[in-house]
């Protein structure tokens, strides 16, 4: 019986989400708690509630001064000093502007949002692309790769985010052993770069990519002159060593991006009227996810409380033959593509991820190492129907659904095999 009120709360929230009859905000909150009342538990609803958002409100702080720092970062204009170093060196080489492209969207997608990364690296790039006649669909290709991989992996990035809330992980603990993983997919995505750039290089032809290298293609080049370079160094000081104190997991995360949140905002804006304004423009951004994370946190609570999870997960581990049990992690890995693509995040990662995670445990694996097997496929989210980034993205490089989706996926489901090899390899995944 708590078996099948399980699935039939994840089938009614995803239904809902999916059709876009209900917001995943309200969905998830009311879902489970009409099931929780048909099996009888509305006495003991409140105290599941409060622990299951118990288990969130790290992450919850976390994302929220995450998302407050980056885009602080990417106000004070960061990275446009790396991009337009890209565009210098680059000089018409198709091989060197792919690669630069790719370096670009893994920094941009550090602030974990899709349409930002998207018009950062479009707004630099594409009119290189343009000028030297290369396939936008290589930027796109690029672009999605980097945000799959960085946003959808790192803990203030969503994918992530909803993987470690729902799942009630610890966010260093889930990110520092991932830290291999994450330079081996950048160094594989530079390398596809390479790959599509030199296709691009022997399409287009030596004599065209020498003429545009002689037109100087500095003038695509923004004019810096009036970004603060003290403050930039600033900034770029205050970055490297947040990244450090975060491999060195001295200090909690969420209590890491506090800190470094508000030395960010008193230096880079004294002023305190400047103060409110910034964290009115970027709380914009954090609120809508922040209260996700928390509302998830009252669905991990009920469905844990009322022994639903339990009982599906029994249900689902009774079909799948003992001899594939020590490998269900990279099972996860390999049905969370398929699945990463028709869902949305919030039906994937709070409907079937904690399912699947309480299967998992039957055979020894830790919640843990179904948080990062969940996310390998974020990518292919991309280019789903759900992935609201990618209509904008579409609409900047002036491309079809079908002819983006005809020239990527080839690339995203090899990267994604790729991940997943790095994460078996680097132990973030065991096997």
């Amino acid at each position: 019986m708590l078996s099948i009120l399980g699935f039939l709360t994840i089938a009614l929230f995803t239904y809902l989400v999916m059709t876009k009859k209900m917001i995943a905000f309200t969905g998830i909150i009311f879902v489970p708690i009409i099931f929780a009342l048909i099996g009888g538990f509305g006495a003991k609803l409140p105290s599941m509630m409060e622990d299951g958002i118990l288990l969130v409100v790290k992450t919850a702080v976390l994302l929220l001064f995450a998302i407050l720092y980056f885009g602080i970062m990417m106000d004070s204009g960061l990275f446009d000093p790396i991009s337009n170093k890209i565009l210098k060196v680059a000089k018409g080489d198709p091989v060197k502007i792919a690669m630069g492209t790719a370096v670009l969207a893994l920094l941009g997608a550090l602030d974990g949002d899709g349409t930002t990364t998207y018009m950062i690296v479009c707004s630099a790039m594409l009119p290189i692309y343009k000028r030297l006649g290369m396939n936008p669909l290589v930027l796109a290709t690029v672009s999605i790769l980097s945000l799959g991989m960085v946003a959808g992996t790192t803990p203030w990035g969503g994918s992530a985010t909803r993987a470690i809330s729902i799942l009630g992980l610890e966010a260093s603990d889930y990110f520092v052993p991932y830290l291999p993983t994450l330079i081996g997919g950048a160094i594989w995505i530079l390398f596809t770069a390479y790959i599509l750039g030199r296709k691009e290089r022997k399409r287009i032809g030596d004599v065209l990519i020498e003429q545009v290298a002689a037109a100087e293609m500095a003038v695509a080049v923004e004019d810096t002159s009036s970004v603060n370079k003290k403050l930039l160094w600033f900034n770029f000081l205050l970055t490297v060593a947040l990244m450090v104190t975060l491999v060195l997991d001295v200090i909690p995360l969420f209590i890491l991006f506090i800190i470094a949140f508000s030395i960010a905002l008193i230096v880079n804006y004294p002023n305190l009227e400047q103060q409110k304004k910034v964290m009115k423009e970027h709380a914009s951004n954090a609120i809508p996810v922040v209260s996700l994370v928390l509302a998830a946190g009252i669905f991990t609570g009920i469905l844990q409380g009322t022994k639903m999870v339990d009982h599906m997960a029994g249900d689902l581990v009774s079909v799948i033959p003992d001899a594939f049990g020590p490998y269900f992690n990279v099972i996860i890995a390999i049905i969370g593509i398929p699945l990463s693509f028709f869902m949305s995040n919030d039906a994937f990662f709070f409907g079937a991820v904690p399912v699947l995670a309480k299967a998992a445990a039957q055979y020894g694996i830790h919640p843990i190492e179904v948080g990062r097997a969940a996310v390998i496929g974020q990518s292919i989210h991309l280019i789903g129907p759900t992935s609201a980034p990618l209509w904008v993205l579409l609409e900047l490089i002036k491309s079809d659904l079908g002819k983006l989706q005809r020239f990527t996926i080839g690339w995203i489901l090899l990267s994604a095999l790729v991940m997943i090899v790095l994460a078996c390899i680097t132990g973030a995944i065991s096997v």
